[in-house]
């Protein structure tokens, strides 16, 4: 059975929102029918109520198709400094979702998604803390035999490949080994405003004997904010996970057909293809 995913990020509803690019999207929704819809944070530009209506009118027009969520750095006041210290995702909750850290069980496919915002900590970069970690680890248990398990987080596990110079959710490599462990192969997130695929060496995630991870990172799928090489571009990525290997679309909007259109594909061998050792 193959399982189509559809994974786009950072909205931003607001100020650097970019409408066009939006149609594009949702045009492109339509055409994929996906099984599955990941939305990796930053829903808005400053966490701001009419910015936040914008966004679920957007989520309440998206076709009826199981749909994950997450926070964003931006989805949590930045100058409110009452509002980021006492009820920093009031807004989030009350338009977006009420679940923060939660699973997603579909046929063939677990997806913990996990809220690395830390406005209490951190007003640009995010935590995982160790709660966390043993609340995906019980949900990881929970799959049915055979089942994808797929991480969600906003916040990077991984640097991007290329000069700038970004930071890292701190403890990074401490999650990494634990969601290995976990026997996570997928990991998706948002943030860097550009997107990469990365193979998580076994060593740095968990044993060496561990195959390694997945890490698929989207840039910003509607806004204007896009960064070093997807500087004014908009991204996304499809996904298509079969039996023996997850397919990864990177697309990118193009202005002069309104449309999204691949930029290449990489197909990689699931973890356990590798751990049969039928591939190196």
């Amino acid at each position: 059975m193959e399982i189509t995913l559809l994974h786009a990020s950072d909205i931003h509803f607001g100020k650097r929102f970019d409408p066009e690019a939006m149609d594009g999207f949702l045009r492109f929704v339509d055409a994929v029918t996906p099984d599955l819809l990941v939305l990796s944070g930053d829903f808005t530009q400053r966490a701001k109520v009419r910015e936040y209506r914008e966004a679920r009118k957007f989520l309440d027009d998206l076709p009826r198709i199981p749909t994950v969520v997450t926070p964003g750095n931006h989805d949590v006041p930045l100058y409110r400094i009452w509002e980021r210290v006492f009820l920093p995702h009031r807004n989030y909750r009350r338009y977006i979702s009420q679940r923060l850290d939660y699973a997603t069980h579909l046929p063939g496919v677990t997806v913990v998604a996990l809220d690395s915002t830390a406005p209490r900590r951190a007003i640009v970069n995010g935590r995982i803390e160790e709660s966390q970690l043993r609340y995906a680890a019980g949900a990881f248990e929970a799959a049915q035999e055979g089942d994808i398990k797929i991480l969600v987080t906003h916040h990077n596990l991984a640097l991007a490949p290329d000069p700038e110079s970004d930071k890292i959710l701190p403890g990074h490599i401490r999650c990494l080994e634990a969601f290995s462990r976990m026997g996570v192969e997928l990991v998706i997130s948002g943030h860097l405003h550009r997107g990469f695929v990365r193979r998580e060496p076994s060593g740095a995630a968990g044993p060496e004997t561990s195959p390694p991870m997945t890490i698929v990172h989207a840039g910003t799928t509607t806004s204007t904010r896009g960064r070093v090489g997807e500087r004014g571009k908009n991204s996304l990525n499809l996904i298509r996970i079969g039996s023996e290997e997850i397919l990864i679309e990177p697309q990118l909007f193009q202005r002069d057909t309104g449309e999204f259109s691949p930029t290449g594909r990489q197909a990689l061998p699931r973890r356990s293809v590798l751990g049969r050792g039928e591939h190196t």
